[in-house]
């Protein structure tokens, strides 16, 4: 078991960037939510409290038993975790007279401070509180400070605890890596031992010890989770997994053949199953997105399940489950508020009656992607854009036929082929087409036209939980629109969205 940092949600935006840096310095962590926190074990090196968008001056607010965890191992508490320590500790925490947010500057650095090693003053770094330390307790020894903030940072006496009131795990935060990497190196003593070549060994291992020679059913997508997943498992069990892949009639222009190829090229034990007719049939006069995808799990469950039953013995359905998408599931709020259903297919493990695996679950979308390559798989299929799991379902707005496929299909493959031959397609996170449900005047040749509209969606992100539309160049844009009206027979405008998540979503679905 690898050496662990716990890290205490309280609720902030950017816990789970606390941990992405922390897996980025190649040591492992887990997110707890304060009101089910986990009790030490010999592993746990070091813990660090998130902050909160609560105060700590609420009645109400999130409190956890510092007691559990002080004098026991190193503890980092981050703006509401700062706030919590000097509070339990007889401080002074107000309201912030001049409420800081954004970038500061810290005007005073103690020399000797382990945590702040290698930061000068003037160093920038991210603000985002509501609430300040004002008087710290006697306990205090206080490291740095900015104009408006004077207790920036701190460390308790005689003990491992420290305290800062800004956001190292921000980008924004200069130096904020190294400060992380001093909490976790110099102080926690953390080996840096979580390596992409290390999760693949040991995950191996493991899975051949708990599913022996046990028969695996997995379905495969084309994307990187599923892919990943699938081939740590084909090297556990080989020929004992049997991945299923899905034509839904819903995929992108040639996909089904082309992941198919590529698949048994990486060796997959692997079934095409082409269900087009069944999915189309389904979604006859069907125009609600929720509806589509109810529709659209109803009928991969039944394609799915009828597929498994002609394998012998199933007893384990491995799923490409990540880290996010556990968190999502004990957060300190429970499960967000549903937005729209989830890509993932529920329903399977039920109506399968199979144990399930989850090689991924403890790994970001970027580790996936490490590990993917630590394994030898293509690139070209790690580094593709993120697909919704209804496909091109709720991309076209309004009811699926095939002939709406046909266009959005078509209008989607100039798009991204042209993103590829720019090289801008490692520039955007996610792209696509989506065909909308009006029609529009135009004029072709000496003739006017009454047609479809595309639009053109492209958003830059990290983790797609809030994204920026993509400024691709006017004159990329300018021949797209012209490829795609001229090749894609029924279109006759094109338009580029130019909105960011939030308040737009990615999808328009």
């Amino acid at each position: 078991m690898h050496q662990t940092i716990f890290i205490i949600d309280f609720g902030s935006q950017y816990t789970q960037l606390i941990a992405r840096r922390i897996r980025e310095l190649n040591v492992y962590c887990e997110i707890h939510p304060f009101h089910n926190i986990p009790k030490l074990h010999e592993n746990v090196k070091g813990v660090i409290l998130s902050g909160s968008p609560a105060s700590v001056r609420d009645s109400s607010a999130p409190q956890i038993d510092l007691s559990v965890y002080r004098k026991k191992v190193p503890l980092l508490g981050i703006c509401y975790g700062a706030q919590l320590l000097a509070n339990s500790d007889g401080g002074e925490v107000s309201p912030s007279k001049i409420r800081e947010y954004g970038r500061a500057k810290l005007q005073t650095v103690k020399s000797d401070s382990i945590l702040l090693k290698g930061i000068s003053s003037g160093s920038t770094v991210w603000m985002s509180h509501a609430d300040t330390i004002v008087q710290a307790p006697e306990s205090f020894s206080i490291e740095a400070g900015t104009a408006d903030v004077p207790i920036a940072s701190f460390k308790i006496k005689n003990e491992e605890t420290y305290g800062i009131q800004f956001h190292p795990e921000v980008t924004h935060s200069e130096h904020g890596s190294l400060l992380i990497k001093n909490f976790l190196v110099n102080i926690c003593k953390c080996d840096q031992d979580w390596t992409p070549s290390a999760f693949v060994e040991e995950t191996i291992e493991n899975l051949k010890n708990t599913l022996g020679s046990d028969q695996v059913v997995l379905g495969l997508s084309g994307g990187v989770d599923s892919s990943v997943a699938g081939m740590l498992l084909h090297k556990a069990i080989g020929k004992n997994l049997h991945c299923i892949f899905v034509d839904n009639g819903l995929l992108r222009k040639d996909e089904f053949k082309l992941v198919l190829d590529s698949y048994k090229s990486m060796g997959l034990n692997i079934t095409g199953v082409n269900a087009k007719a069944a999915f189309y049939q389904a979604l006859k006069n069907v125009s609600d997105p929720e509806e589509k995808r109810k529709q659209i799990g109803r009928v991969f469950i039944e394609v799915f399940d009828s597929e498994a039953h002609r394998i012998q013995d199933v007893k384990w359905l491995a799923q490409g489950t990540i880290y996010p998408d556990v968190i999502e599931s004990i957060s300190v709020k429970g499960p967000s508020a549903t937005i729209k259903s989830h890509h993932n297919v529920g329903g399977l493990p039920d109506k399968m009656k199979l144990k399930i695996i989850e090689p991924l679950k403890t790994l970001f979308k970027d580790e996936v992607r490490r590990v993917g390559k630590e394994m030898g798989i293509d690139q070209r299929l790690l580094n593709r854009h993120p697909f919704p799991g209804p496909g091109l379902a709720i991309r076209i707005l309004g009811e699926i036929t095939e002939e709406a496929v046909r266009k959005v299909q078509e209008a989607d493959s100039i798009f991204i082929q042209g993103l590829k031959d720019h090289n801008l397609y490692d520039e955007v996170w996610q792209a696509g087409a989506i065909l909308l449900p009006i029609h529009s005047v135009g004029v072709m040749g000496d003739e006017r036209t009454y047609e479809n509209v595309i639009c053109l969606r492209a958003v830059t992100s990290v983790d797609g939980m809030t994204a920026d539309w993509s400024h691709l160049p006017h004159s990329f844009l300018s021949l797209i629109s012209n490829e795609i009206i001229n090749k894609v027979r029924g279109v006759n405008r094109v338009v580029y969205d130019i909105s960011s998540k939030p308040p737009a979503t990615i999808e328009w679905e």
